[in-house]
């Protein structure tokens, strides 16, 4: 019974995978995609769960600037290369390129019709183009600064195009008259965001001088200056039948402008905060209370707040990006109070390297994230987006692990760079716990399986300490002060991996001195040492049914040791290189690994046999997750890539056992079409069932029939290119051994015979099947004519015996002899 409930078969079912990594975004007129800047590609991802639908390639060169066509079907970006370039996104072909700026193109805006194009470039120019011909239509300069910002003006009638510069003005260019109608100063500092009101009549611009201006577009006079006091980089113009526009339009006081028509408008910078104003008071309508960055730290301000935003179709709400490659989705809703901006999704571009992982809560539908930063990201699953951040560490976030708490929440405990270990509250998204005392980096935390009241770290000071999480409570708004109930100095060198019984009565530690430790806890009494790897220990971990422990080494190798003596039972050897992480599944009887070749094997504790092997990383797989529930696995590592794996063997079982009763039933089929002689579709099922022995035995029987080549021609004129190389890889196979020869010289003479050379040139590979079709061939001929000149021996004979004086009939007698003889 124990060999029926073997796992045979993972798959990656779902992937988080690298797409954005800052830049330039766009998103869809529907908003069901976006495309991202990644690199020197372009990545087109699913809004709904960032899952990457298409990549284009570059051309080697940091992509710049993108931008989509109303309708979202052309895509148009530009690199440091300058080249502009016109996709299909329907085919990922590019359509068209060229060149107009001396230096990279910095902006792109597409006109509501679709047909022409306007660049905004470092070199100061402002270029329009005509999207079918690729050819330029307006060419204009007069900024003194990079041009940072280009829109064309909503209304088709009015043929406007905007620019903006760091040179801390505003542009408005007539596009029939070809000359700039309005040069704006109002600005100090270099423009960030240009927006249009409903009505078309009023230009919003905003800066890095912390202010935006509104002007009219038919005196080009500034109406309105509106302090904000942040540096801003974008804003974005709400509709009047939004959700947004409705719940902040009442009066809130201050100096009223009745010269500008009312509209709402938002704006976002380097506080990391949505506000939104109104367009006739310089008061700020609303603000967000708190900012939904996740920080990396309090002194690092170039990744801080929020770089652009959009505003989404359909009152959908409001997309913020951040600098550190956070895609904010906010929803507006409409409370007692007034606007709530609920943070609906977070979607997270680039994941940097991944550390560790671990399922949380029951159904396991989140996944909490140990990552190259100071926070730990918890995605959910069914969306694949961030549902919140953990931030509190100073340093980088090194190891975590998850349990159940007695009195049944969701604790995570994670260890840190900042020599620090804290204990989070999943479901308040709080820390409830700080423990100090390390006097190096944590880089190995486990938690209690059973009882739920301690939890043990290692560090790179090689001290274990235990840590106590009685006294700890939820409703309490001050962090709690951990307390170490033991500490002892365990290892030589780094602790890397720790792991604790399932029946908390031991702790195995793992580490860089290439020894495995076994403690008694809690008093971490020392019970026996395991030795035996040649290089450090990543992993280690007990078996959940036997008193053992498997470790992972550098050293390509795992080992089963028994925990009574420290013996080591088995070794498992089959990685290419380092093995980083270890861990049974199947209540014990099989166990998955990963390592530094960035493979994952799934092993047979009791054959030591690696049944399967899957290659879906790039790199080192640093973080391996198995689900208690579901024993689904979670891998991560240094490609920023995090897979989730599913079991399928039931499937796959059922898919073998489906595709055996069909090929039963079609062989059935076959031995009914050769019985009643129907050669060509006995011929057609022998192909799908992809069975080269039967359809040599049923060719070999089409050779002795009476019009043979008539049966066999009809036959071939039923296979398609495909079925025709494979017929010819058959024959080729055939042609080596002399057994089968003559077959297979019977349907290649057919073939050559009866399909034109020109079809014959058109088949895959022909050249290298031709290649070893001749030299065995060549051999059979020659093997032929060697028997043929030995017949002749049978001539010399007869008549040196003088027995038989060949006349004219008896001449063909030996003939025929000779010629049974050849054969």
């Amino acid at each position: 019974m124990a060999s029926m409930s073997l796992k045979k078969s993972y798959r990656c079912v779902q992937s988080l995978q690298q797409f954005y990594t800052g830049g330039p975004l766009v998103i869809s007129p529907d908003g069901s995609f976006l495309v991202c800047a990644c690199g020197d590609a372009i990545k087109v991802v699913d809004s709904n769960n960032a899952s990457i639908k298409a990549t284009i390639e570059g051309d080697s060169e940091l992509v710049t600037t993108l931008a989509l066509s109303p309708n979202g079907n052309i895509l148009f970006s530009s690199s440091h290369s300058r080249q502009i370039r016109v996709w299909d996104l329907t085919s990922l072909k590019c359509i068209r390129s060229w060149k107009g700026h001396d230096g990279p193109v910095m902006g792109m805006s597409c006109d509501p019709s679709g047909g022409l194009l306007a660049t905004a470039g470092a070199d100061r120019k402002v270029l329009v183009w005509d999207v079918d011909g690729g050819f330029c239509t307006h060419y204009f300069k007069g900024h003194k600064g990079v041009v940072t910002c280009i829109m064309f003006h909503a209304d088709p009638s009015r043929l406007l195009l905007f620019s903006g510069s760091d040179d801390a003005t505003v542009r408005v260019w007539d596009l029939m008259t070809k000359k700039c109608v309005a040069a704006m100063e109002k600005h100090f500092s270099a423009v960030t965001s240009l927006a249009l009101s409903e009505d078309g009549g009023i230009l919003l611009s905003a800066g890095r001088d912390k202010v935006v201006n509104l002007w009219d577009l038919n005196d080009y006079q500034c109406k309105m200056t509106i302090l904000t006091h942040e540096v801003l980089e974008a804003v974005c113009v709400a509709h009047s039948g939004s959700t947004l526009h409705s719940c902040v339009s009442s009066d809130k006081g201050g100096a009223k402008n009745s010269t500008l028509p009312e509209f709402s408008f938002l704006t976002v910078g380097e506080r990391g905060i949505v506000r939104i104003w109104n367009s006739q008071s310089t008061m700020c309508m609303f603000a967000q209370k708190s900012s939904d960055v996740a920080f990396s730290s309090e002194s690092d301000d170039l990744r801080r707040g929020f770089t652009a935003a959009t505003m989404l179709p359909a009152d959908q709400g409001l997309m913020c990006i951040t600098a550190d490659q956070q895609i904010l989705f906010f929803t507006p809703r409409k409370e007692s109070e007034g606007l709530n901006l609920i943070l609906s999704k977070r979607l997270l571009g680039y994941n940097e390297e991944i550390l560790d992982m671990k399922f949380l809560d029951e159904d396991e539908n989140f996944l909490a994230v140990a990552t190259n930063i100071e926070q730990v990201r918890v995605y959910d699953l069914s969306s694949m987006s961030c549902s919140y951040v953990l931030a509190g560490h100073s340093e980088i976030v090194l190891c975590l692990d998850t349990y159940k708490w007695s009195i049944g929440s969701t604790l995570i405990v994670t260890g840190s760079k900042d020599n620090t270990v804290r204990v989070w509250d999943s479901v308040g998204r709080c820390c409830i716990g700080l423990g100090l005392g390390h006097m190096g980096a944590v880089g190995a935390v486990a938690c209690s399986k059973k009882r739920g009241d301690f939890f043990v770290s290692g560090s790179s000071d090689r001290t274990l300490k235990v840590w106590s999480i009685d006294g700890l409570s939820l409703d309490s708004e001050v962090v709690n002060n951990l307390k170490a109930k033991a500490v002892v100095a365990a290892h030589d060198k780094d602790i890397n991996s720790l792991a604790i019984a399932p029946n908390d009565a031991y702790v195995c530690s793992g580490s860089q001195d290439r020894t495995a430790c076994i403690w008694k806890l809690p008093d971490l009494v020392f019970v026996v040492a395991l030795k035996g790897h040649k290089r450090g220990i990543w992993s280690v971990e007990f078996s959940p049914v036997d008193l053992c422990v498997i470790t992972a080494s550098g050293d390509q190798t795992i080992k089963m040791w028994a925990i009574a003596d420290g013996s080591c039972l088995k070794t498992f050897e089959g990685h290419t290189s380092g093995v980083l992480r270890a861990s049974f599944i199947s209540r014990g009887t099989q166990f998955v690994s990963c390592g530094v070749d960035g493979l994952v094997k799934l092993w047979i504790v009791r054959t030591n046999e690696c049944i399967a092997t899957y290659d879906q990383h790039e790199d080192k797989v640093w973080a391996l997750a198995i689900g208690r529930k579901t024993e689904m696995l979670a891998t991560g590592g240094s490609d920023a890539r995090i897979n989730l794996w599913h079991d399928y063997t039931a499937v796959d079982n059922e898919e073998a056992f489906r595709k055996e009763e069909e090929a039963i039933l079609r062989g059935q089929e076959l031995e009914n079409a050769v019985l009643d002689a129907d050669y060509t579709k006995a011929f057609q099922i022998a192909f799908e069932l992809r069975r080269p022995h039967k359809l040599y035995g049923l060719l070999s029987d089409i050779c002795r029939k009476n019009k043979a080549e008539d049966h066999l021609r009809n036959s071939l004129a039923t296979l398609g290119k495909e079925e025709l190389h494979l017929l010819l890889e058959y024959i080729r196979e055939w042609n080596t051994k002399p057994k089968l020869c003559h077959v297979a010289h019977f349907v290649l003479f057919q073939i050559f015979s009866f399909i034109s050379p020109s079809e014959i040139v058109e088949v895959r590979g022909i050249g290298e099947l031709l290649e070893g079709l001749i030299p065995y061939s060549q051999r059979h001929l020659t093997r032929v004519d060697r028997l043929e000149r030995s017949t002749f021996l049978l001539d010399y004979a007869l008549t040196g015996m003088s027995i038989l004086e060949p006349d004219g009939d008896d001449t063909r007698d030996v003939k025929r002899v000779r010629r049974e003889i050849t054969c």
